[in-house]
Parts: structure tokens; C-alpha cells; sequence
């Protein structure tokens, strides 16, 4: 099955109340997609850090497994960072053989 990575960016236009991210979970959990996620918090660099700034805007993540994907995408339209005028980004994610 597809397995998708939702990288959530902070930059919605206005804040989602607690009762519209509970009524996004609530889909979520009930699409049978949803797979977990987090807040980011502080991040910790290891290695070069001359390319970092990429990751700044990225406030969360969403893990899902789905496949239908237009059926997923649907449902992202109702994530409160989509509905305040922000970005989410949906990453699929390459199934690859364990290896011998």
C-alpha cells in the first residue's frame, strides 16, 4: 500500500481553533488513513549546516497509508492549515525491498 508523508508547513494565514483540528483528526481516523504525526519542536542540526534553511517553515508532520490517493487528497483539503490559507505537502513515500 502507498505509504505518503505530510510535511505541514507554518504558514496558514490565520489560527485553527482546537475544535477544527479535533474535527480534522476525527476525518483522518475515520478515512483509515491516518497513521500518526507530531509537532516539531526544536530541531538540533548534526552535520553541515550551510543548507538548512530549508526545513524552517515545516511545523509538523502526518503520516498516512493509502490507496487512493485522490481519496487522501480530498481529505488533506479539509486540514486546518489548507482551510487557513497555508501549505501542507504530500511526499509519497518509494517502497523499497528489505534487503538480502
Amino acid at each position: 500500500m502507498p505509504q505518503y508523508l505530510l510535511l505541514v508547513h507554518g504558514n496558514a494565514k490565520s489560527e485553527a481553533s482546537a475544535e477544527e483540528w479535533e474535527k480534522f483528526f476525527s476525518l483522518a481516523q475515520e478515512s483509515g488513513f491516518f497513521r500518526g504525526g507530531s509537532e516539531l519542536g526544536e530541531r538540533i542540526y548534526v552535520g553541515d549546516q550551510n543548507d538548512i534553511p530549508s526545513t524552517d517553515s515545516i511545523a509538523g508532520f502526518m503520516r498516512f497509508d493509502a490507496e487512493n490517493q485522490d481519496a487522501l487528497l480530498a481529505l488533506l483539503e479539509n486540514h486546518p492549515v489548507v482551510t487557513h490559507g497555508g501549505t501542507v505537502e504530500l511526499c509519497e513515500m518509494p517502497l523499497t525491498a528489505p534487503p538480502e
